[in-house]
């Protein structure tokens, strides 16, 4: 009797488990795409100031950087070996 007793007890704290897990499902999801949702916001938000911020009129050309001019083709950059195969 107290093996069927148990039986019992397991399988409605089963299915029991499952109908709350049913019900509260949906809820938990849309909590989590929504604070997803928020930080993909706030990242995006971000990012759209830096490029508001950054962003100067169209057709405009501006050079960061100048090119090196010391940098040469004739850089001596090590020393040459050559191998051979040896059979």
């Amino acid at each position: 009797m107290a093996f069927l007793k148990t039986i019992l007890v397991i399988l409605l704290v089963y299915y029991l488990l499952k109908m709350v897990i049913r019900l509260l499902a949906p809820k938990l999801f849309s909590y989590a795409a929504k604070k997803t949702e928020a930080h993909f916001q706030e990242k995006f938000g971000d990012f759209m100031s830096q490029q508001g911020a950054d962003e100067e009129r169209v057709g405009d050309v501006v050079i960061d950087k100048k090119p090196n001019k010391n940098g040469s083709s004739s850089e001596k950059v090590g020393e040459y070996i050559d191998f051979e195969e040896v059979d």
